[in-house]
């Protein structure tokens, strides 16, 4: 196990993991947070190779949220989709026509 201090090089290891055997489809991403700790430790593994990032801080949370888009989108596109437009929930929001019932003017 290798723990990975930075959250770039975390993603990026993580994806050519997943698109070094995609075919295999064996590439797990778990999520383990400890509340007693206040730590959040990702881990992705393909069983021979597993690499980890572990953080304390709130604001890895929506990083980790994109880390979660990119993978939804890899596994349903394919190991050869384009990663480089996936966003966060910030992106989705602000990409999103806003409907309500509020007041017309």
């Amino acid at each position: 196990m290798v723990y990975i201090t930075s959250w770039d090089d975390f993603v990026e290891r993580s994806v050519q993991l997943f698109r070094a055997d995609p075919e295999k489809a064996s590439t797990r991403y778990v999520m383990k947070y400890r509340h007693s700790d206040g730590k959040l430790v990702l881990k992705v593994t393909d069983d021979k190779e597993c690499i980890k990032f572990k953080t304390d801080q709130a604001q890895d949370a929506k990083k980790m949220e994109k880390l979660n888009n990119i993978f939804f989108t890899l596994m349903s596109r394919g190991p050869d989709a384009d990663i480089s437009e996936v966003g966060g929930k910030e992106q989705m929001e602000a990409q999103a026509p806003k409907k309500g019932r509020g007041r017309k003017q």
